[in-house]
């Protein structure tokens, strides 16, 4: 594992050096952050983060993009929530392709069934496995929905 992060970390920062090369400003300065990121974390942590580690954190730099376009749509700034989209679409480039919503169902009903869960006081349990599984490829919110659907109907 510590190998692969090792991978994802060198990918990310050779695209990096490939970015300045290209003069592609917004590439530059997203990688430069969310590399920002991963150093803060592997200091907090103190030592290298492995590739799931690293994937958590692009995905939290997705959310924070999404939560920026609402807020700047909201605020009638469209300039700034293309960016911020652009932004969002340049770090999925470097997640694992999302669960389809059939994957993602077998997943919540395996671990409906390894849980024996029967009620929204199992959802903690049922949502902890099915996010163990799935990393980075699902989103946490999306989860809980459907996990809480499923316990309550």
């Amino acid at each position: 594992l510590c190998e692969q992060s090792v991978t994802m970390f060198d990918k990310l920062q050779q695209d990096l050096k490939q970015s300045i090369l290209d003069k592609d400003d917004l590439k530059v300065s997203t990688l430069r952050l969310l590399l920002s990121e991963i150093y803060n974390a592997q200091i907090h942590k103190g030592s290298e983060l492995v590739e799931v580690e690293i994937q958590s954190i692009i995905q939290k730099e997705v959310k924070k993009r999404a939560e920026s376009v609402v807020a700047f749509r909201n605020g009638d700034r469209e300039e700034m929530a293309k960016k911020e989209e652009k932004e969002a679409d340049i770090l999925k480039t470097y997640l694992p392709e999302p669960l389809s919503d059939m994957e993602l169902d077998a997943l919540i009903q395996e671990a409906i069934t390894q849980t024996n869960a029967s009620n929204m006081a199992d959802m903690g349990k049922v949502i902890g496995l099915v996010m163990t599984k799935a990393g980075a490829r699902v989103d946490g919110g999306r989860v809980s929905s459907l996990v809480r659907e499923k316990l309550h109907g």
